[in-house]
C-alpha cells in the first residue's frame, strides 16, 4: 500500500500517494556490467529471438557469438584498450545492437552519435572523445572518409581515426518479408578500398577473440551527448552501474513481462530508445522488433504480425499512426503498454488512442544527463499531459535558480534531480 501522505510530508515526498502498488519504492540493481546482461539473457534463453529485422530473426545465441567476435576485431585489429571511446555511428539496425555490446565486450565505452550529423560535426565527436574507430554504415561512410584518412596521416599515433567497421544494413536481411524495406537498408554491399576501412562480414568472418571482460560495474560503459544548446554537444559520463539503473527501471515500473516483444522505433543512439528497446529488452530476455526509421505501415503491420506487447513512440508518430486510413483493420490487441516523451500528447489524439486500443499513453521525463526516464506517469494513474512523478530512488525538487531554496506547489522554477 502507498504510504500516507498528507500536509505535512514534505513536497519531495508527496508522489509516493501515486505510487505503483507492484513496485517497490527501492531499485535492486545487479552489481555486474552491461555485457553480463548477454551472458545471462543467451544462458537462459539461447534460442529466443533477441530482435527480429524484417522478419530476419537473431537469436541470443547469435547474438553473443557475433558480439565476441566484434569484440576481438576491436581489440586486435583495431587495439582497442580497455577505457578506449570507439563511436557507433549508425541508424537502428541488428549491427547497432551488436556493435554496442561489441564495444562493451572489448572493455571500452560506447559513445553513441546521431546519423543525421554531417563530417564537420562528426570531427567534434572524434576529437571530444579522443576517439580512434568507428563503426559505421556504407550510407554514411562517406561522412567518415575524410576524417579517416586525415587521422591515418597524422603523425601523432592517437590522433583522429584510425579505422572504420563498415557494414550494409542488408547483411542482416537473411529471410524474405512482404514489409516494404526502404531502399538504403536493401542496397548491396559496397567495396572498400580505404586504408583502416574493414568489412563488417569480414571481421565476422575473421572470428578473433577477445581478451578477458576486464570492465567494472563503476567504470565508463557510454557516454551520449547533449544537443548542445550552449555550445558544442557535451559528453554525459555514463558508468555500466548508471546505464543498468535504467535497464532494469523501465521493465519493473511497466511491468514488463520476460517474453514481451517491444517494437523499436525510437532511434537507438538516444537514450530512451536505447534503454527501452535495446538494453532493457536485452536484460530481461525478451524480443525487439526493429525499424530503421518511423514507417507508420510497417509499424502496425509488425505490432500485428509479432503480436507486440509493448513500445515507445514520440506523439507525432502517434498522431501519424492514428492518421493511417486504414488503421482499424489491423489487429492492435496484443499491445499492452504504449508511451513516449519529448513533447506533451495532446488531449485529442491520447482519446483517440484510448478508444482504438483500450491504453492510456505513458508520458515521462528524462535527459541524457540521466540515461532516460527520471519521471515516469504510474500504470495504474496516469495524468494526461504530465511528466510523471520520480521513479525509484530520485530526488526531484523544484527550486528557486538563484537560492535553490525549494519553492511551495504552484511556483515556476528550476527542476533538480539526484538518482
Amino acid at each position: 500500500m502507498p504510504p500516507t501522505v498528507d500536509a505535512h510530508t514534505p513536497l519531495h515526498l508527496r508522489h509516493l500517494a501515486h505510487w505503483p502498488p507492484h513496485a517497490p519504492q527501492h531499485l535492486a540493481l545487479p552489481e555486474g556490467t552491461l555485457y553480463d546482461n548477454v551472458l545471462a539473457s543467451c544462458a537462459r534463453h539461447p534460442d529466443r529471438a533477441y530482435l527480429i529485422y524484417y522478419d530476419t530473426a537473431i537469436s541470443y545465441r547469435r547474438f553473443q557469438d557475433e558480439t565476441e567476435r566484434l569484440a576481438g576485431h576491436l581489440q586486435q585489429v583495431c587495439g582497442v584498450q580497455q577505457g578506449d571511446r570507439v563511436l557507433l555511428y549508425l541508424q537502428n539496425s541488428p549491427q547497432f545492437a551488436l556493435a554496442y555490446y561489441a564495444i562493451l565486450r572489448a572493455n571500452a565505452v560506447v559513445v553513441p552519435v546521431n546519423p543525421m550529423n554531417l563530417a564537420d560535426e562528426l570531427a567534434h565527436y572524434v576529437d571530444d572523445a579522443q576517439a580512434q574507430v568507428v563503426i559505421t554504415a556504407q550510407d554514411l561512410y562517406p561522412q567518415v572518409q575524410a576524417l579517416l584518412r586525415q587521422g591515418r596521416a597524422a603523425q601523432a599515433p592517437g590522433h583522429g581515426l584510425k579505422h572504420a567497421l563498415v557494414t550494409a544494413y542488408s547483411d542482416y536481411l537473411d529471410a524474405p518479408t512482404t514489409l516494404r524495406v526502404p531502399d538504403v537498408i536493401a542496397a548491396a554491399r559496397l567495396p572498400l578500398s580505404d586504408d583502416g576501412a574493414v568489412a563488417w562480414v569480414d571481421a565476422l568472418s575473421a572470428a578473433r577473440k577477445p581478451g578477458p571482460l576486464l570492465a567494472q560495474a563503476d567504470d565508463l560503459a557510454v557516454m551520449p551527448y547533449t544537443s548542445g544548446t550552449t555550445g558544442h554537444p557535451k559528453g554525459c559520463m555514463h558508468t555500466h552501474r548508471s546505464v543498468m539503473y535504467n535497464t532494469v527501471a523501465r521493465g519493473v515500473w511497466l511491468q514488463s513481462p520476460p517474453d514481451a516483444v517491444q517494437l523499436a522505433v525510437l532511434p537507438f543512439f538516444h537514450v530512451t530508445g536505447m534503454q527501452n528497446a535495446m538494453n532493457g529488452t536485452l536484460y530481461q530476455g525478451a524480443t525487439t522488433v526493429l525499424l530503421p526509421r518511423w514507417d507508420r505501415e510497417a509499424a502496425l503491420q509488425l505490432i500485428e504480425r509479432y503480436r507486440v506487447h509493448g513500445t515507445q513512440m514520440i506523439s507525432t508518430m502517434v498522431v501519424d499512426m492514428l492518421s493511417h486510413p486504414d488503421v482499424d483493420r489491423f489487429d492492435l490487441s496484443s499491445l499492452r503498454s504504449i508511451g513516449g516523451g519529448g513533447a506533451a500528447m495532446p488531449e485529442a489524439v491520447a482519446g483517440k488512442l484510448k478508444a482504438l486500443t483500450g491504453l492510456d499513453y505513458i508520458e515521462g521525463y528524462g535527459l541524457s544527463e540521466t540515461m532516460a526516464a527520471t519521471h515516469i506517469n504510474p500504470v495504474h494513474r496516469p495524468k494526461r499531459q504530465c511528466l510523471g512523478i520520480p521513479i525509484f530512488d530520485v530526488d526531484s525538487r523544484v527550486v528557486d535558480p538563484t537560492t535553490l531554496a525549494e519553492l511551495p506547489e504552484g511556483e515556476v522554477g528550476e527542476i533538480i534531480t539526484s538518482g
